[in-house]
């Protein structure tokens, strides 16, 4: 702990009575969805169906006051909701209880960050077991969003990520992208399989092309469009890469753009059905 830390109970101001009926919700990235980048499209994702839900055991009571902790890497944790059990709806495998927020809390959900170092499996535990040890590293001055445009070289993405970046509409982003034509890699994380694409002006430019593999999955292209009527939507979604192999200003030709993507092709071996997703 760092000398002179601020807790995240300094903020928040809940009472040693209080603190005896809360819990907490650690939200970690299971494999296949980043709780963080859920959040930063849809917050309320998190903080009901996510912080409410309920399987098979009874997790919380009436009169509990939960705590929800999304994971963002390592040991930070953003601080996202703190909300009261008002009601158990007896539903199991799906959102159990009503809550009311917390308002005396409400304007740092989405804006604390905290370091904690978590050790155990479970994901949700009594608050007094930890509260102590959830140190406050910064508090933002608007809800947390740190998709900045890293620069073209570093451009890796998951679906998620990117989905989020093109229904925000972020700015330094939608800068970056719009006006550029490229040569773009979609790598399934699962099988490894490649697709190189192309976005030209006829094409719409990258950040067009890209918006149509968000909106359907396959872009049109014929191998993904079949791997999504065979294994479904939620496989991209789970498994699906993009980054860029090469960019290029609008001025550039659309032949000289195509005859890279041509090359990458054959660099990658991504016509080969065994390693990639290319047809033509």
């Amino acid at each position: 702990m760092t000398q002179n830390a601020i807790l995240l109970n300094q903020l928040l101001n809940l009472s040693q009575q209080e603190l005896e009926h809360t819990k907490i919700r650690f939200n970690l990235n299971n494999g296949h969805v980043d709780p963080i980048e859920v959040f930063k499209t849809n917050p309320e994702e998190v903080n009901t169906n996510w912080l409410l839900w309920r399987e098979k055991n009874n997790r919380f009571h009436v009169g509990d006051i939960v705590i929800s902790l999304v994971r963002i890497s390592n040991d930070h944790y953003l601080f996202t909701a703190v909300k009261t059990i008002t009601k158990d709806l007896g539903v199991h495998n799906g959102v159990a209880y009503d809550a009311d927020e917390r308002l005396e809390s409400s304007n740092f959900d989405g804006r604390v960050i905290v370091n904690f170092h978590k050790d155990f499996r479970a994901s949700v535990t009594e608050a007094l077991k930890v509260i102590d040890s959830l140190e406050v590293t910064e508090v933002l001055p608007d809800l947390f969003n740190d998709n900045h445009f890293p620069g073209y070289d570093n451009v890796r993405l998951s679906y998620s990520q990117l989905g989020n970046i093109i229904h925000s509409q972020l700015f330094d982003w939608n800068s970056a992208l719009e006006n550029q034509k490229a040569v773009y890699l979609i790598t399934d994380k699962k099988s490894g399989k490649l697709y190189v694409g192309s976005a030209t002006a006829e094409r719409g430019m990258l950040l067009k092309r890209w918006r149509t593999y968000i909106k359907n999955g396959h872009g049109g292209d014929v191998a993904l469009k079949q791997l999504v009527n065979e294994k479904g939507f939620d496989y991209v979604k789970s498994y699906f890469q993009y980054s860029i192999l090469e960019n290029y200003n609008a001025r550039v030709d659309d032949a000289i753009v195509l005859a890279r993507e041509s090359w990458w092709k054959l660099t990658l071996g991504s016509r080969a059905e065994e390693l990639g997703y290319n047809r033509n």
